[in-house]
């Protein structure tokens, strides 16, 4: 019996050893007042989010490793991807720490060294000093960026032929296709995609999974954007570069590299005032793809407000993802909020006031549409086409209990969408959205984009719908007037909603 019960009782000792460091593909969970911070405070936020005017699509705060609040503005949900932009470029520089660990490439290895046969003609003394270090600065030296000039044509002999004019490594300009560079360049020494070299160093670990991420015409992630995963996936890089690299008891980045990463490299603005540093959080250093920030805290940042804030002195994370225009407001949001809800030790429970955090986080929503009952809807039980006026599309549009099912044909290519009354309709479509980096974007192999729409007649004959693209931060907007066998159409989206195109149709 004895030789019976002394080995399962080791194995008890060693199933409980373990379960302790079970790792599981979610952050722990905790509640604000154990980790030091008031649910108060993260209410005062979210009702300062609603009167700022700031549309956020989600946050995650997270406090000693724990997510403490987290809340997602229906119809963006937990589990859906959602288009970082720039919050990119981190992640491509997370890649660049994880080759040098590994020795197959330096900092200082010059970029002409991985391209001999893109080459200009002429290599100017700027472009041969180029450094890897240079790109990861913004200090590539060219003004301006070559943004505008990528199509698809190869991207890397592009970068390579467009002049240097100030010394690499002396002047901050933000240049995104110098991140792309980072990208090609680890393609080219490792021989795979960023994307496909992150996963076993970083995604599997931090078992962020799911995660894809926009190619150019050579098959190369584009690095300094594209990229789309959950708002818990960024948290979850936040939460390694808080901890020095280290997860789950393992270092799986050097902390040297996360040091280096994130200490002031450059300036942005070696002149600006004092007055200007005390309130702006576009001029306090920038490191590796990363920026530091005002609090003593650093950030990866992408256009229209997606975050993460990482706050070492409060051992704190900020992950937010959202669709603004000024997004200094939205770091201000939570400077004033968040920050001073942290406490340097577990604060008293207050069970009232986390029931009303819960039930404020839980109930999250963006507004759908909402107008009237129009009449005019029951005239379209089933599909009515309009033929438009530019002669290549044609707008079709029927109701069935309370969804609008909308159609568009352009070139043969046709779109379906359906829009809830008054509610959002969640569904998918190949069409791409509206994106700010149109020329240099390769919707290729990315799966079908997940919207929601929802519908409301603003009178008896005019229709507005909403198409929410809710795997980035934008949405389409139409607006269609009837009138007898006559249509006008409006439509614009939310990057530019003072750009609107009109069209004139006529049921076929």
């Amino acid at each position: 019996m004895k030789r019976i019960v002394l080995p399962l009782f080791v194995f008890f000792l060693c199933f409980c050893a373990c379960s302790q460091f079970q790792v599981t593909d979610t952050l722990p969970r905790s509640t604000p007042e154990k980790e030091g911070v008031s649910s108060k405070r993260i209410i005062n936020f979210i009702e300062a989010v609603e009167q700022s005017g700031q549309e956020l699509h989600s946050f995650m705060f997270l406090r000693h490793g724990k997510v403490i609040a987290e809340g997602w503005w229906n119809p963006y949900q937990s589990d859906l991807k959602h288009t970082l932009y720039s919050t990119s470029k981190t992640f491509t520089s997370t890649a660049v720490g994880f080759a040098v660990s590994e020795g197959s490439i330096s900092v200082d290895n010059k970029v002409i060294s991985f391209f001999p046969d893109l080459l200009p003609d002429t290599v100017s003394d700027y472009l041969a000093a180029l450094r890897v270090k240079d790109l990861l600065c913004m200090a590539a030296g060219q003004n301006p960026e070559p943004f505008g000039l990528l199509s698809g044509q190869n991207w890397v002999k592009t970068f390579l032929s467009v002049p240097i004019v100030d010394e690499p490594g002396t002047k901050f300009l933000y240049n995104s296709v110098a991140t792309y560079m980072l990208s090609a360049i680890l393609q080219k020494v490792t021989g795979e995609r960023l994307i496909d070299y992150l996963t076993p160093r970083l995604f599997d670990p931090l078992s962020i999974k799911g995660a894809d991420w926009e190619v150019d015409s050579d098959g190369i992630n584009t690095g300094g954007w594209g990229l789309r995963v959950k708002t818990e996936d960024m948290a979850k890089l936040g939460q390694l570069y808080l901890q020095k690299g280290r997860w789950n008891h393992s270092q799986i980045l050097s902390e040297t590299w996360i040091k280096e990463a994130t200490t002031a490299q450059i300036m942005q603005k070696p002149d600006a005032s004092n007055e200007e540093k005390a309130k702006s959080d576009w001029v306090q250093g920038y490191g590796y793809q990363i920026w530091r920030c005002r609090n003593n805290a650093f950030r990866a940042d992408g256009a229209f407000g997606q975050c993460i804030i990482v706050m070492p002195d409060q051992d704190a994370v900020v992950a937010i993802t959202a669709n603004v225009n000024n997004m200094q407001k939205e770091i201000d949001l939570v400077w004033d909020y968040l920050l001073p809800a942290i406490h340097s030790g577990p604060l008293p429970a207050d069970s009232e006031a986390t029931s009303t955090l819960q039930q404020k986080l839980a109930s999250l929503a963006l507004p759908p549409a909402k107008g009237i009952v129009s009449a005019t809807e029951k005239q379209f039980p089933t599909k009515t086409t309009f033929g438009m006026d530019d002669g290549k599309t044609d707008l079709s549009v029927h109701f069935q209990n309370d969804i609008c099912y909308l159609s568009t044909t352009m070139d043969t290519v046709e779109y379906q969408f359906e829009f809830g009354r008054e509610t959002w309709k969640t569904g998918e479509t190949t069409k791409p959205h509206a994106y700010i980096v149109p020329s240099a974007t390769n919707f290729v192999g990315l799966s079908p984009f997940k919207v929601s729409g929802s519908y409301c007649w603003n009178d008896e004959k005019t229709l507005s719908l909403i198409l929410r693209y809710i795997e980035s931060p934008h949405y389409d907007m139409f607006v269609m007037h009837f009138d007898g066998e006559q249509l006008n159409a409006v439509f614009s989206n939310s990057i530019n909603p003072n750009r609107k195109t009109e069209m004139m149709g006529k049921k076929n």
